[in-house]
């Protein structure tokens, strides 16, 4: 591979782009098109890149949902959406997804709702089941869930 300025400017925003955070190889891909890197040096690049597993999309996936539900408390659902946005292979996401244990979905789930009940004490029931529910679905868990889950913190709040 000869290492004329095409390719060494390339690489070295992989790298860059890399050393930062693991990202999918449609995500460096969109950077090199964006800083007019020919096509065909860059995928000769991401090629050679995933050869050596400085990009992997199955490990990124992995690593994606295992800190986005740990941190934001993300469903399935939502998750699955930002790793499209992020161009991984709907086949590479439903392997990660897979992985997933409900249990721990539910339990993410209620861990939310009793972080955000702390701040809802002044609130009517009717209120705080809509603004729970609401949280819930917006991080995509399903309805059934949600009610579910909010149901049994409420009961669980003394009165």
């Amino acid at each position: 591979m000869s290492d004329v300025p095409d390719d060494s400017f390339a690489r070295k925003i992989l790298l860059q782009r890399l050393e930062a955070q693991p990202r999918s190889r449609a995500e460096l891909a969109q950077v090199l098109a964006k800083k007019n890197v020919p096509a065909d040096v860059a995928t000769r690049l991401l090629d050679r890149f995933e050869e050596v597993g400085l990009i992997d999309d199955t490990e990124f996936a992995r690593s994606w949902i295992q800190s986005r539900q740990r941190t934001r408390g993300l469903a399935p659902r939502v998750l699955a959406l930002e790793l499209r946005r992020k161009g991984v292979a709907d086949d590479v996401i439903r392997d990660a997804l897979a992985d997933l244990d409900p249990a721990e979905e539910r339990a993410a789930a209620h861990r939310l709702v009793q972080k955000k009940l702390r701040s809802m004490a002044g609130f009517d029931d009717t209120t705080r089941i809509r603004r729970l529910t609401g949280m819930l679905a917006r991080k995509g868990y399903s309805p059934q869930v949600a009610f579910d889950v909010v149901r049994a913190e409420l009961e669980a709040v003394p009165t």
